[in-house]
């Protein structure tokens, strides 16, 4: 419950509210007393050591700077950096060489607990098969085993900058995040939140005990840019740099942080007959992920020339023409902006 809701509330005889906040894994309580207002118990989460991270590239493979990234980081032998041993996974190598986003279906809705302990026969498909085979390697899912955290490196044709993709409330995700956010000028940097149960999580991230994907753009698919390139390549290098200072013992403070809750999608207008599309973006949303979309406003533009306006309330819209998801029927997503206050994080003392 947000601070805002109470602000103006009769409060005379409310001595003591206590606020039940859930948080991953525990429970807290926020009290509001009429002379101090809110009074936040935000205690400081203390998290095991992060020496093993996962960094995947070409999970779809025509997008190509997790591609481009891999092979650097294997060239140079990135095996480990002090109190963290890396590993570098090209996660769909067959459709990398083929530069498609899949070779039989998309290996990033493949890693749901009934995907992954579906059995293998000859019909199987080659992602089903690479996704069983990444979770034995990065795993199991849901497991002291797996990996302590994966990055998964994506692109978007969609104008999103750099966006960090998380399941749940993950404090150490919201964490680097933070870090990322402090560190890097040169493009927006923000997160977006799926909220579903980890047995439902499809993508490749919810692997590791933490996760989460770099999704950047726009890039064009089967295309390199050196812009593009680099500031993922300085998210990666700065969560590692994360990863060391955390294991050194260096205590994160907490605060206030913006993050996005997924919410809808939106198809494209289409022919109820041929169900082909009616209508592309309107100009005046396309390229403006992220600009808050009022009801009212123009969203699509009619292959006749008609405008479609946005009929329902305030919100964010992501993914903007994001062209592998023509044959999702998503013509964009919308999303609310939530304002979160995560608490400090430190490294558990034995």
């Amino acid at each position: 419950m947000q601070e805002a809701y109470w602000e103006g509330k009769d409060m005379k005889d409310m001595k003591d509210v206590s606020l039940l906040c859930e948080f991953k894994g525990r429970l807290e309580f926020s009290e509001w007393r009429p002379e101090k207002g809110f009074d936040r118990k935000m205690e400081c989460e203390s998290l095991p050591p992060l020496s093993r991270f996962a960094i995947c590239g070409g999970t779809h493979g025509n997008e190509w700077t997790g591609v481009y990234i891999h092979r650097e980081l294997q060239k140079h032998k990135a095996g480990e950096a002090d109190s963290v041993s890396i590993t570098t996974v090209l996660s769909n190598p067959r459709a990398v060489e083929a530069c498609r986003r899949y070779i039989d279906t998309d290996l990033n809705r493949c890693f749901t607990e009934d995907l992954l302990r579906s059995p293998i026969t000859d019909t199987s498909t080659y992602e089903l098969r690479r996704a069983q085979e990444l979770n034995a390697q990065l795993g199991p899912k849901g497991s002291e085993e797996a990996v302590d955290l994966l990055c998964d490196l994506h692109n978007t044709t969609s104008n999103m900058g750099l966006c960090i993709i998380f399941h749940s409330t993950d404090w150490l995700i919201l964490h680097i995040y933070k870090y990322l956010q402090s560190k890097i000028t040169s493009v927006p940097v923000r997160a977006i939140q799926i909220d579903v149960p980890l047995s439902q999580a499809y993508s490749l991230d919810s692997l590791g005990k933490h996760g989460f994907s770099i999704e950047m753009g726009p890039q064009p698919n089967g295309v390199l840019r050196a812009d593009i390139f680099n500031t993922m390549k300085e998210a990666v290098d700065l969560t590692i740099e994360w990863l060391q200072q955390f294991n050194s013992g260096t205590t994160f403070e907490g605060g206030e942080l913006e993050t996005y809750a997924a919410d809808k999608k939106i198809d494209y207008p289409r022919d109820p007959t041929t169900n082909e599309i009616t209508a592309a973006i309107h100009p005046q949303l396309q390229d403006n992920d992220f600009k808050l979309l009022r009801p009212g406003d123009p969203i699509f533009l009619s292959l006749s020339g008609e405008t479609v306006r946005h009929e329902g309330e305030e919100l964010y819209p992501f993914f903007i023409n994001e062209c592998a998801y023509y044959e999702k029927g998503t013509a964009f997503n919308l999303g609310r902006k939530i304002t979160r206050t995560v608490p400090s994080i430190s490294l558990k003392k034995d």
